[in-house]
């Protein structure tokens, strides 16, 4: 996957990720809460992995 498709990913699963805490912790349900972190800090994850893949692309690119 491209860097820009890894940080698509990352963002949608922050946003989700976010939404889900959300509603778990409306509706009381700690199981919600717990995967919305989860998925969360699986979108820092992926952008973070995106923004890794541009620098080496640009390291590649200088060399």
């Amino acid at each position: 996957m491209s860097s820009t498709g890894d940080k698509i990913k990352g963002l949608t699963n922050e946003a989700v990720g976010n939404v889900k805490q959300a509603v778990g912790k409306a509706t009381g349900n700690d199981r919600l809460q717990a995967e919305g972190a989860a998925q969360e800090l699986k979108g820092e994850a992926q952008q973070a992995l995106g923004k890794t893949k541009d620098a080496v692309k640009k390291a590649v690119d200088k060399a």
